[in-house]
C-alpha cells in the first residue's frame, strides 16, 4: 500500500477503537500526540525501505535508509512481522519512558497504544497486497489474503486508488455518523 493509504488505514483503525471501546479521559495534548503516534505507527514498518518518505526527507536519509534496509533484512521482512511488531513496540515504549519526565501531562500508555494500532494496521493492509507479509518470522513465508496471489491488490494500483482509499474515507465517515453523540461529547470536552 502507498503511504497515504497506510495513513488512512491507521487513522481508521484508531477511529474504530476510540468509537467502539471505552477510552479513558485524557488531555488534549495526549489526544493530539496519540493521533501523531498513530500515523507514525502506520508508516513505521516501511522504515526498512530506503526510498521511504522518512529517508527522502532527511539530508543524509538515503544512506541511513540503506543501512536500515540491510539491518532489517530488506523490505517486508523483520519490520513486517509479529516479531518486528514486538521489537518496534518495545523500542517505542522505551523511548516514551525516557520522555515521560519531560512530559508529565502526557499519558504515554495511550500514546503507545495509538502507535501500536497504527503499526498493526500497516501489517494488515500489506497482507492484502500481492507481496504479502512474513507474519511468522523467523519462518520466512509471506502470507496474504486471499491466499491466491492473483486476487490480491497491487500497491498503488487501480483497486487501492479507487476502492481501498476512498473506502477507508467512507468507513471513517460512517463510524463518525454512527457515533455522532460520542464525537460531539469528545469535541465539547476538549474545545471549550
Amino acid at each position: 500500500m502507498t503511504g497515504r493509504t497506510h495513513d488512512m488505514a491507521a487513522f481508521t483503525a484508531l477511529n474504530v477503537i476510540v468509537m467502539t471501546q471505552f477510552v479513558p479521559h485524557m488531555t488534549l495534548a495526549t489526544g493530539l500526540v496519540a493521533v501523531f503516534a498513530n500515523l507514525m505507527g502506520g508508516i513505521a514498518p516501511d522504515i526498512d525501505q530506503p526510498t521511504a518518505p522518512l529517508w527522502r526527507n532527511l539530508p543524509v536519509g538515503k544512506y541511513i535508509g540503506k543501512t536500515f534496509d540491510r539491518f532489517l533484512g530488506g523490505h517486508r521482512f523483520l519490520s513486517h512481522s509479529l516479531l518486528g511488531a514486538f521489537v518496534f513496540g518495545f523500542l517505542f515504549h522505551y523511548i516514551l519512558q525516557v520522555l515521560t519526565p519531560s512530559f508529565p501531562k502526557l499519558n504515554m500508555q495511550i500514546i503507545w497504544w495509538a502507535f501500536m494500532i497504527g503499526f498493526a494496521s500497516h501489517l494488515v493492509m500489506d497482507t492484502i497486497t500481492t507481496e504479502g507479509v512474513p507474519w511468522l518470522l523467523p519462518i520466512p513465508i509471506k502470507l496474504g489474503i486471499p491466499p491466491i496471489k492473483a486476487l490480491r491488490i497491487q500497491t498503488g494500483g487501480f483497486w487501492e486508488r479507487l476502492v481501498v482509499f476512498p473506502g477507508l474515507i467512507l468507513v471513517n465517515a460512517y463510524i463518525i455518523y454512527l457515533n455522532y453523540d460520542k464525537v460531539r461529547l469528545i469535541l465539547h470536552s476538549y474545545l471549550k
